[in-house]
């Protein structure tokens, strides 16, 4: 099985995704109904709609731990849901919640790994049951009446994967209204059968009996062209309101198409499937409210009564399938390059070629941008996790603590969201550790009780900057030095060294100034962590901190790592691309015009300000050269507020490159960030302004 899930079954891979999806959704909801310290009715069906998904997806799947933790965690809400005045003790209920949630989400990526979802429920199971038990006592207690009781049927190895009918009491039927509904999924959306099976288990709850073809969704694989092909009838009794009906259709992914009507009988094929079939009684409990869903616009087709609805028009593509078009848009741009400036053109006259090529580089452009921005998703999706590291953290160390969230609908590439997660858990982590204080501290220096960090997103050029600030007691400058001088890596005076210069010391590998070792932190491990994961991607970090105030943690990542815009130059018969978005502006000088000072550092003036000269040649040990300052092009960069000016023989041209990966054994070395291919075949090395300025005036 391979890692992407290409090699899994369709049919897994819904259920990962879908689940996956599903478990995060309810981990958000949970921690906002515990700040906030109560339960709204939509939030108790929201949650009792996503444990009935899980619990049915994972028995159809025949994973049944999972299905057996989320059937009790359902029996939990389906209590609180019937008694909307039972008492509920918050965090009691969180942690058990979320305890579910970490077994679920844990057994999930033991699948993704292609390893036995071999976990163990029981003792989860056990604590859900008893607090229901504790619910359900108090209840009785506190109005004299039995308490109302889920009547789910037990789970065990005869338990059916599918449903046929359902049917209540005979006495209840004069109430019940007939719906026949023929439902057609969006083209190419694939398993049509197991979605048939989604739609029967999200109607099972408001239905009294129900009937539906194909009949054999599960069991008959061929059933899912049939569907494809005449859509799917599904006839059931209902107690609930139309509008309720429709709310729950809804619900369905994938959908393109609906036909709903009320009906005074079924049709002739439902009723032949009527006599045909065993009728499976079960009883159902009815709904006190309708489960609320996200706005979703239904447009209505005339008087057919046929529905759209407008928000399907989605679909979910695996990420390898969108690396696969990203190296291929890759390739165009370069074979694009490789026509248009083919050196066997040089000094022709060809207007109707360069029309077309001119052309070809719009569209391969546009392209680009749209491969780009499909590759593109929020912040929120990480952002959002860190409301649960915050939880957690403050109720361990007894702090109490808001985290903020701002600009969390900032867009960057797929690639790079995947690696910010540990980075910003980190970051979180020593937030909560180092940089507030406890309670009684916070009080007696003056500040509300309960702390604050703020998790920031935003756009900057090129880049997207991330800022993690908190308003603790900051970062001590002369503690920082001190151990820094014991490890032997201060080489400049003290009053020679900025605050994030020396701030920067806690980035190193096994720098620590705690002087114990606890459960989040001591080893100097986590920052260190954090700098190479953002190294990796072509980030950078910066630290600025008020000794009392708190501190600001600075993280600039690039929108993505596969197509960037760059300036070709030459030096000697080398070529180097640097990044468009790290030029200021290039310039001839004069000889006279540059200095040197007592180390031989060349230095330039340029309108009041002073700046070093950094030759390339001389980084890369290049021969053959350009070397009077005259003959020359100076190219003015800047990385993190720190400027310089690169000599170079000239300037090539500007093109956008795609970035290739550099050989192992050239990865560390710094100042060069990948290569590329340009269009001669040639091969240009792609500059690394932040580790060049950062190797030259370090």
């Amino acid at each position: 099985m391979s890692d992407d899930g290409m090699s899994r079954e369709p049919m897994l891979e819904m259920y990962l995704f879908e689940g996956n999806q599903l478990v995060e959704q309810l981990e958000e909801i949970i921690i906002k109904c515990e700040k906030d310290k109560k339960f709204e009715m939509g939030a108790i069906n929201e949650i009792f709609r996503i444990m009935h998904t899980v619990k049915g997806s994972s028995a159809m799947m025949m994973f049944n731990q999972i299905g057996s933790v989320a059937h009790s965690m359902e029996d939990l809400f389906f209590f609180i849901r019937a008694n909307q005045n039972v008492e509920i003790d918050f965090g009691g209920l969180s942690d058990l919640v979320l305890s579910g949630i970490d077994f679920i989400k844990a057994e999930m990526n033991k699948i993704e790994q292609g390893n036995a979802a071999d976990g163990i429920g029981d003792g989860l199971i056990e604590e859900i049951n008893a607090l229901l038990t504790q619910m359900k006592n108090s209840y009785e207690d506190q109005n004299m009446i039995p308490a109302v009781v889920s009547n789910s049927p037990p789970e065990g190895p005869n338990t059916k994967y599918y449903i046929s009918s359902y049917q209540k009491p005979p006495e209840e039927k004069e109430k019940n209204t007939k719906y026949c509904v023929k439902v057609f999924f969006e083209e190419d959306c694939q398993m049509e059968n197991i979605r048939a099976y989604m739609v029967v288990n999200n109607l099972q709850d408001i239905v009294t009996e129900m009937y539906y073809i194909p009949s054999d969704v599960i069991d008959n694989g061929e059933s899912a062209d049939i569907i494809r092909e005449n859509g799917f009838l599904i006839c059931f009794n209902t107690i609930v309101s139309h509008a309720e009906v429709e709310s729950t259709l809804n619900q369905t992914a994938f959908l393109r198409k609906m036909e709903i009507s009320q009906v005074d009988q079924y049709p002739d094929e439902i009723k032949v499937l009527h006599r045909k079939i065993d009728i499976l009684l079960e009883d159902i409990p009815e709904v006190d409210q309708p489960i609320q869903t996200e706005n979703i616009e239904i447009v209505r087709d005339g008087d057919s009564g046929t529905i759209n609805n407008r928000q399907q028009n989605i679909i979910s593509v695996s990420v390898s399938k969108l690396d696969m078009l990203m190296d291929i848009v890759g390739e165009i741009v370069i074979s694009e390059a490789m026509v248009t400036k083919n050196p066997d053109l040089a000094g022709l006259s060809l207007e109707g070629f360069s029309k077309a090529a001119r052309q070809l580089r719009k569209l391969t452009d546009e392209l680009q941008d749209i491969v780009m921005s499909i590759r593109m998703v929020p912040v929120s999706m990480v952002f959002q996790k860190m409301n649960r590291i915050v939880r957690d953290m403050s109720k361990r160390l007894g702090k109490e603590a808001d985290l903020e969230i701002i600009g969390e609908t900032t867009e960057v590439d797929k690639n790079i969201i995947d690696h910010l997660s540990d980075p910003l858990m980190h970051l979180i982590r020593n937030a909560m550790d180092h940089g507030l204080e406890s309670k009684e501290e916070r009080l007696r220096s003056g500040k509300p009780s309960k702390g604050k960090i703020t998790l920031e997103a935003k756009n900057a050029g090129g880049d997207v900057l991330i800022i993690v600030r908190d308003d603790g007691k900051g970062l001590n400058r002369d503690k920082i030095l001190n151990k820094a001088k014991e490890r032997g890596l201060v080489n400049k005076p003290d009053h020679e060294l900025t605050d994030k210069e020396v701030f920067s010391y806690i980035l190193l590998a096994g720098f620590s100034t705690n002087e114990q070792v606890t459960e989040f932190s001591g080893r100097g491990v986590g920052m260190d962590v954090v700098s190479k994961n953002i190294e990796k991607i072509g980030g950078s970090i910066t630290i600025e901190s008020t000794f009392g105030k708190g501190t600001e943690i600075f993280v600039k990542i690039p929108l993505t790592l596969a197509i960037i815009d760059g300036i070709e130059v030459g030096v000697g018969k080398s070529r180097y691309t640097i990044p468009t978005i790290s030029i200021r502006e290039s310039f001839r000088i004069d000889e006279n015009d540059v200095t040197s000072d007592g180390d031989g550092n060349e230095m330039i003036m340029i309108r009041g300000q002073c700046y070093p000269v950094l030759r390339i040649h001389r980084m890369f040990n290049i021969k053959n050269p350009v070397t009077r300052i005259s003959e020359g092009i100076m190219v003015m960069i800047e990385s993190d507020s720190k400027v310089a000016c690169l000599f170079v023989d000239r300037l090539v041209g500007e093109q956008q490159v795609v970035v290739k990966a550099l050989p192992r054994y050239l990865k560390k070395v710094q100042g060069i960030a990948g290569c590329t291919i340009l269009g001669d075949g040639g091969i240009s090395l792609i500059l690394d302004i932040n580790g060049i300025l950062e190797r030259q005036l370090s």
